[in-house]
């Protein structure tokens, strides 16, 4: 299925593409994500600041590629069902049911698609890193680690080389701001800035200013 068929115009399809990288990496004790700040609506850069990391749970988060509405919207479906499974469940909802449920929605509005893809991945009670890769029409995979969006080629070029199994999240974060960095230096629809998050025993944190600044990265 293409966006034609879906019923999208050719106008739309044309002012609607997006720039962005983001990325995750399973870690031995715990996961890693990464997205640059840049909000792009073809050649024309609309935000530089823009967070394109989002918490679902405090054990759970996601990143989004795409149109920015459809992408909010999916976002606040995934955190209102994580939170009735909680406090229904009286515990947090598996890292892969959350992933079964994003791939569920998107492919039932397979027809009037959310122009999206995302990265969900958390660190569930299981104490098991995990990091799916959800397309616009439901499609999930799963990888050790992952990179969306137009700079994703360029991510995944130093993803490929740097990346080791069992890696600690104190490596994981490094790797993943110099996959964003690369992408930034070659792709135009990725830059200005890079928000990073690691997701293990202690919960969701976004990786502070001064540990970033502190990973030299040649811009």
């Amino acid at each position: 299925m293409d966006l034609q068929s879906s019923g999208y115009s050719n106008y739309v399809i044309e002012h609607i593409k997006k720039g962005t990288t983001t990325c995750a990496l399973a870690c031995s004790d715990g996961v890693v994500l990464a997205a640059d700040t840049r909000a792009s609506a073809g050649f024309f850069i609309a935000d530089r600041h823009v967070m394109k990391i989002q918490k679902v749970d405090r054990h759970l988060g996601m990143t989004i590629a795409g149109g920015v509405a459809d992408a909010q919207n999916l976002v606040d479906i995934m955190r209102y069902n994580a939170n009735i499974f909680r406090i229904s469940n009286r515990k947090l909802m598996p890292v892969k049911s959350a992933a079964r449920l994003c791939s569920n929605v998107l492919f039932n509005q397979r027809y009037f698609p959310f122009y999206v893809q995302i990265i969900m991945a958390g660190y569930d009670s299981e104490e098991v890193a995990q990091i799916y890769n959800i397309d616009l029409f439901g499609s999930m995979t799963t990888e050790k680690f992952i990179s969306t969006g137009s700079g994703s080629p360029v991510a995944y070029g130093y993803l490929e080389t740097e990346f080791r199994d069992n890696m600690k999240v104190d490596d994981g974060y490094k790797i993943a701001i110099h996959a964003i960095a690369a992408a930034i230096r070659r792709n135009a629809g990725t830059g200005d800035g890079i928000n990073v998050v690691i997701i293990d025993k202690e919960g969701y944190r976004e990786l502070p200013k001064e540990m970033k600044n502190a990973v030299e990265v040649p811009y």
